[in-house]
């Protein structure tokens, strides 16, 4: 064979082993603003919040820094307080008639908007708009609502010859906390309409005509293929929804500020309270404390259920 014409082997270029290493670790460095963010905005609160939770920190100890430490006094003085437990009581009933109310609508309409017909996406567009809003505006839209004097409420009432004379819903201790839920309520049902819809359009389509072809009844559809698919779905949104209504507090701040006689101070509103009306810094840092902590262990509970469920 000719010399010219002869091809001289070369094996292909690799890159050394230290370069690819370095290149997988400088990857890590365009996560690191998102890092830095969330230790500044939610970390270093957070453990300052829980540190003082075991000082006894007053106006004048929080200035000087000298605080005693105290342990779990603190705790121990909250789960004594009467005032403390009716807000317990009282969030947990908010949570769970919001709660009540957004799923099952939501359901509902997350099933009638899973059928094509014509202007289904404008309807929707339209109904998550409630959900855009902001909390304070909501707040104020259904106060206006609820108003004794110049209330859509108290007139529709009295148009129909329901109610003969004025009646002041959000100053009433018996109907001020069902006012703030039913505001929260038509908050959340766009939100959970929008994620069950997902779940729904998730489902094979082959399921329901196998079970049309062997006779299966519309009830029958929903009751042996729609709610079992759509259980992992459904405890995913109910738990989002608990974390979320769990600490309302702007919604309630805006409508009713507790009252009236405490009868919807919730949790969220009475660690504002202790804190910012009262000045018992150590008391709402150990309620925060608390909120965070029951919080989260609903969530690893959550995933343990999950996490059993795919294993099984």
């Amino acid at each position: 064979m000719d010399v010219g014409q002869s091809q001289v082997y070369s094996p292909p270029s690799r890159r050394p082993a230290i370069s690819i290493q370095l290149r997988k670790r400088t990857n890590y460095l365009f996560i690191v603003p998102m890092l830095v963010f969330i230790i500044v905005m939610l970390g270093y609160p957070i453990f300052v919040n829980i540190q003082m939770s075991f000082y006894d920190v007053t106006v004048t100890t929080f200035r000087s820094g000298d605080a005693a430490f105290i342990g779990l006094n603190n705790y121990r003085t909250l789960l004594q307080d009467p005032a403390f437990l009716k807000s317990v009581a009282l969030s947990l009933g908010f949570t769970s008639m919001s709660i009540m109310l957004q799923f099952t609508i939501g359901f509902a309409l997350a099933l009638f908007f899973n059928r094509p017909f014509p202007g289904n996406g404008i309807l929707r567009a339209m109904l998550l708009l409630a959900w855009l809003l902001p909390a304070v505006v909501v707040g104020n839209v259904f106060r206006w609502i609820f108003d004794g004097d110049y209330g859509v409420f108290n007139y529709l009432l009295q148009s129909i010859g329901l109610m003969q004379e004025k009646h002041y819903w959000l100053l009433d201790t018996k109907t001020a906390l069902l006012c703030t839920i039913l505001a929260n309520a038509w908050v959340g049902i766009p939100f959970n309409m929008m994620l069950l819809l997902a779940g729904l359009q998730n489902i094979p389509t082959t399921l329901y005509e196998a079970a049309s072809i062997d006779g299966a009844s519309p009830v029958d559809r929903f009751v042996y293929i729609t709610l079992p698919m759509m259980r992992p779905v459904a405890l995913g949104i109910l738990l989002l929804t608990f974390i979320y209504t769990f600490k309302v507090f702007d919604l309630i701040y805006v409508m009713t500020d507790g009252g009236p006689v405490d009868s919807t101070t919730v949790l969220p509103l009475q660690i504002h309270r202790l804190t910012f009306d009262f000045f018992r810094f150590a008391h709402g840092a150990a309620a925060a404390t608390l909120l965070l902590l029951g919080l989260f262990c609903l969530a690893l509970g959550y995933s343990r259920l999950i996490q059993r469920e795919e294993a099984s």
